[in-house]
């Protein structure tokens, strides 16, 4: 397992320690190994992002998405089948398991839509930077001030 050492850039930036402590479990194998369903993410725009996740068998009712503090977390169950619904199957590749899946989201990130075509699952996210956060022009003075206050004192004959 390979391990970066992010400690000389932390001299050189201001509050991005959370940047670098997401960068470190990134890098960090899924604790549970989970692959399944596959997914997705693409960027659709400049501030827009699309995850797509491949949930064949599964329908809306089947599916639950939940965005709470910056975590998104997309699951899947299917009911219980009953006795008289029951199949034998001599091969089975659709898998129908049940799944949770989470996303971790930056901070102005919001879940603008989800749509579910063809087995595929589409969730539209949207970064939504308020007006505050933006950046903005700082103008520069001169040092030579005009219409400032200047103290002169007598000359001394």
């Amino acid at each position: 397992m390979r391990h970066v050492d992010y400690s000389p850039l932390f001299r050189s930036t201001v509050g991005f320690d959370r940047l670098f402590s997401m960068l470190d479990t990134l890098a960090q194998p899924e604790h549970n190994g989970q692959t399944y369903p596959p997914y997705n993410i693409e960027r659709t725009g400049e501030n827009n992002y699309r995850i797509t996740m491949a949930v064949a068998g599964f329908s809306e009712d089947d599916l639950s998405i939940e965005a709470r503090a910056n975590v998104l977390t997309v699951a899947g169950a299917k009911p219980e089948q009953k006795d008289e619904e029951k199949r034998e199957f001599l091969h089975r590749g659709i898998a129908s398991r049940a799944f949770e899946r989470r996303f971790q989201l930056a901070d102005y990130v919001e879940v603008k839509s989800a749509e579910l075509k063809n087995g595929l699952l589409h969730i539209d996210l949207e970064r939504e930077i308020p007006e505050a956060m933006k950046p903005r022009k700082i103008a520069i003075k001169n040092g030579q001030d005009k219409n400032g206050k200047q103290i002169e004192a007598k000359a001394v004959n």
